[in-house]
């Protein structure tokens, strides 16, 4: 059965989500549609990126998977589709396929379907569900676009190695308050070679790395790699970000001993 995703900012007070599942079904009744998320912030590629990069390969190959967020075409941004992986996935070249992958995608074509031109505001449906639909029942995408040779990139702060320290940022906070760096387990075992390690952010740090939240007592903080490795503060059944008075994009430093 092919499957087709959807990520997206749009929410799920308005009937955006339901005409573009609508849209999907009366093209391909027998499709299998899967939410990643709808609660993405308004146009944050960032979040968007990080919540899809860790879901996509779960998924088997073929699976397509629509990004309807910041979606607005314009001549630097089009809307682009990509193969990478075995995976395809459709959205506007604002910099999210940069922060996707880790190399060029196997394949990127700028799509050429036309709008429906009694609502060119909702290229997610209009365009976005033509794409998917051609590619999930087996089209290829030479046939919808025309090829790009690379896609637009997206510069994020990257984490930074000096000396015994390792000061990297907050990336992602999410639905219980639990922190994410961009810190990742391969770096930190490369560059800490075996050592111990202090976390230290704002007036706060941590010395020890817990496997589990239950690893302290309820309401302590910690920091564990999560599940899509990345170095994560927490606090057991607590609020972290809103406790720990931390936001997206602050500093987090790690002191090898």
């Amino acid at each position: 059965m092919a499957i087709i995703t959807l990520t997206t900012d749009l929410g799920l007070k308005d009937y955006y989500v339901s005409a573009i599942k609508g849209a999907i079904l009366s093209q391909l009744p027998d499709v299998s549609i899967v939410d990643i998320t709808h609660l993405i912030p308004s146009f944050n590629i960032q979040e968007a990126a990080y919540v899809l990069k860790n879901s996509f390969p779960n998924f088997p190959q073929g699976t397509v998977h629509i990004i309807g967020v910041n979606v607005e075409a314009t001549a630097q941004t089009p809307h682009i589709g990509v193969e990478a992986g075995g995976h395809y996935f459709i959205g506007a070249d604002n910099g999210i396929f940069s922060l996707l992958f880790d190399k060029v995608p196997d394949k990127i074509v700028e799509l050429n379907l036309s709008y429906d031109e009694s609502s060119p505001s909702f290229p997610t449906r209009n365009i976005f569900v033509k794409a998917a639909c051609h590619l999930a029942r087996g089209g290829e995408l030479d046939l919808i676009g025309n090829e790009k040779k690379t896609v637009n990139e997206r510069i994020l702060f990257r984490p930074v190695t000096i000396g015994d320290s390792v000061r990297g940022g907050i990336i992602y906070i999410d639905s219980y308050n639990n922190v994410v760096t961009n810190i990742t387990q391969k770096l930190i075992k490369e560059t800490g070679r075996g050592r111990t390690f202090t976390v230290r952010f704002g007036s706060h740090e941590i010395s020890k790395l817990s496997k589990t939240y239950n690893d302290v007592a309820e309401g302590e903080i910690l920091a564990l790699y999560n599940a899509a490795g990345y170095l994560e503060i927490a606090m057991n059944k607590g609020k972290a970000s809103q406790l720990l008075n931390l936001h997206m994009g602050d500093t987090v430093t790690l002191l090898f001993q």
